[in-house]
């Protein structure tokens, strides 16, 4: 079946800038997919990317979390791996969890280890860090506090870094989100960048942010409405 051709005044709707309310509202009423959508946000920032202390990179707690059920695996052992059972981590261990990544038996979107795990996790660079799975200290997964580190996950922390033309891609939500959820969603996230500006960095900091769903084209958004 031949794709539908999109009208001319339709088509300058969608790319046109508009407010986020609005912008929600047309996304959620053009998925007609059989599976739920992510609502995804591509903000591209003034920064030059070139400059190592330009770069943005962290991770924070949405009000309303992503939808998405995170899977977290945890290398610790004695008392933090029981905290980190207590937090719903769906996997914890040390040796024996080395071996299930490597033999690829377990999938999970996160890696959180305490420090004194380190040098066994460091083992596995050639197959966690491809992926961006490595833990580090700057996104707060080599960390002492097991439990609270596994719970921000699980109540939907999302971890985000800029890319090398300084653009972020981040999911803040589901189809089924309300337009409140996903609104207050992206402006927790737009505050959260807000205080990584850079010091150095001249120019305007937030140059364009577009909205999408899994299956769209992106919207531009106008900075205006994300108060």
């Amino acid at each position: 079946m031949k794709n539908k051709k999109i009208k001319k005044n339709d088509k300058k709707k969608i790319f046109q800038k508009i407010k986020i309310e609005k912008a929600i509202s047309i996304l959620k009423k053009k998925s007609k997919k059989k599976f739920i959508e992510s609502f995804d946000v591509v903000i591209m920032l003034g920064i030059n990317a070139k400059q190592t202390d330009q770069n943005i990179r962290g991770s924070t707690v949405l009000p309303h979390g992503t939808g998405k059920k995170m899977i977290v695996a945890v290398f610790a052992n004695g008392k933090k791996a029981e905290e980190a059972k207590k937090a719903g981590a769906e996997f914890i261990g040390m040796d024996d969890l080395s071996k299930k990544i490597k033999k690829n038996t377990i999938k999970f979107h996160v890696v959180v280890a305490t420090p004194e795990s380190m040098k066994q996790v460091s083992l596995l660079g050639s197959i966690l860090g491809p992926k961006g799975l490595m833990p580090n200290h700057k996104m707060g997964t080599i960390t002492s506090e097991i439990y609270e580190t596994v719970k921000k996950i699980k109540n939907g922390q999302i971890r985000y870094k800029n890319e090398k033309n300084g653009i972020i891609h981040s999911s803040i939500g589901k189809i089924n989100f309300s337009i409140k959820q996903i609104k207050e969603n992206l402006i927790s996230l737009i505050k959260e960048l807000k205080k990584q500006k850079p010091h150095k960095m001249k120019g305007k900091y937030f140059k364009k942010i577009f909205l999408t769903t899994t299956m769209s084209q992106a919207i531009e958004i106008k900075k205006s409405s994300l108060k």
